[in-house]
């Protein structure tokens, strides 16, 4: 069973109109609601093999402070620039090669690619990640590569604003 966590970076912050948007950090907002969902992971006792994030500044301090959160070693972070803004389509292709040994990936990334991804790929019915948004996918398929292309076991879907339970995409 292979179990994808596609997570949206945090708010950032568009106060130094200066920056690239590639450098661009998290606001107080987002500074407050990445904690608040990474543990909400850590209650559901998520024990991620790997982390994979965007280089942007905005998505890897996401990444690092739901590693934090969840006890894994920060090093072990795969930071990838095809991650920062990929396309849905990019996207489905980087799940499909991540290594089988792998069961329990987290992927920190951008809309619209994230929210796409799962509209058009995995047929969910989300119109929008919102920031520091996640959507949880279970697969019985051994491999990646199968995951990247077949419809989700189950589904759920977590968000700040969400003040209950996940929503349950699917079962």
């Amino acid at each position: 069973m292979k179990t994808l966590f596609l997570i949206r970076h945090a708010k950032s912050s568009w106060d130094d109109s200066t920056l690239d948007d590639h450098e661009r950090p998290l606001n107080q907002r987002g500074k407050a609601n990445a904690p608040i969902m990474a543990k909400r992971l850590q209650k559901l006792g998520i024990k991620p093999d790997m982390l994979f994030s965007s280089t942007a500044e905005r998505a890897a301090s996401t990444a690092q402070v739901f590693a934090e959160h969840l006890d894994f070693r920060q090093p072990k972070i795969s930071y990838d620039p095809d991650l920062y803004l990929a396309s849905a389509g990019m996207l489905q292709d980087f799940v499909g090669k991540i290594e089988n040994s792998l069961n329990s990936v987290l992927i920190f990334g951008h809309n619209p690619g994230l929210t796409l991804l799962v509209a058009q790929v995995w047929r969910l019915s989300i119109d929008n990640i919102p920031t520091c948004g996640i959507v949880s996918l279970s697969f019985k398929n051994a491999s990646w590569e199968e995951t990247s292309s077949q419809l989700p076991s189950g589904a759920t879907f977590d968000f700040p604003k969400n003040s209950g339970s996940p929503l349950i995409l699917s079962s």
